[in-house]
């Protein structure tokens, strides 16, 4: 068995993407003003989360300002002014976006039954989350559900001073493994999956049937990837890896 399994959260653990289309599209779909038809405004949404995710990951801004810069490029086409100072945006941000977000984080089923049959495993792997994330949303995330009791760490950006995938060596030091016995689980098959075996470990693909960035079916998968699913599909996955 593996010594370290780390999951990603958004995608792999929580429905992220699911959360952000709800609170995005009661914000569009009440705009009298708006630029665009409510579904235009949705995916512009999601693109410009991608754009200024990244900025934030490498280091050109905080999480707070992340969301600011997006709220700057997005409320022109709401028809709503932008504010210009940064507390205003805050408030925004507060008020009319995350409330309704944080409301409508879903854990996906299959999650706590994989985490109690690997918790059952004799001499069963240490587990921890590996994500991108914010440190302090992501534990929110796993409190929500009662699954913060389930990982020995929860490693983001801030605790390793690195994003995926430069993080995953990092990781790797911070729970005292050795990448050949490290298993990385997600449903990116670019960043989780090619990205952990390029760093040494054993990537393991979630594939829920959608891709997280596009909302369109799977990417195809190239040579020979380790894949499920279903998280509940993780142990006996794990069982035959090992063997």
């Amino acid at each position: 068995m593996a010594e370290v399994v780390f999951f990603d959260l958004d995608g792999t653990l929580v429905d992220h993407r699911s959360a952000v289309w709800e609170a995005i599209g009661r914000i569009v779909r009440s705009a009298p003003d708006a630029a665009a038809p409510p579904e235009e405004l949705m995916a512009l949404w999601w693109t410009l989360e991608g754009r200024h995710m990244r900025e934030y990951l490498a280091g050109e801004c905080s999480f707070a300002e992340h969301h600011r810069r997006r709220v700057r490029s997005f409320l022109p086409m709401l028809g709503e002014p932008v504010p210009e100072s940064p507390g205003l945006l805050d408030a925004w941000i507060a008020e009319r976006y995350l409330g309704v977000f944080e409301e409508s984080w879903r854990c996906y089923p299959d999650v706590r039954p994989c985490l109690d049959a690997l918790a059952r495993l004799p001499g069963g792997p240490r587990l921890a989350v590996l994500t991108n994330g914010d440190p302090e949303q992501q534990r929110a995330k796993l409190a929500r559900f009662g699954l913060l009791g389930f990982f020995e760490a929860v490693l983001t950006p801030s605790e390793l001073g690195a994003a995926k995938p430069a993080a995953y060596a990092a990781a790797c030091r911070s729970m005292g493994t050795d990448p050949a016995h490290a298993v990385n689980v997600g449903d990116m098959l670019e960043s989780d999956v090619n990205a952990a075996a390029r760093a040494g470990l054993t990537g393991i693909w979630l594939d829920r049937g959608i891709d997280f960035v596009t909302g369109g079916p799977s990417p195809a998968a190239e040579g020979t990837v380790l894949r499920i699913e279903r998280l509940t599909d993780l142990p006996a996955r794990l069982a035959r890896t090992n063997a």
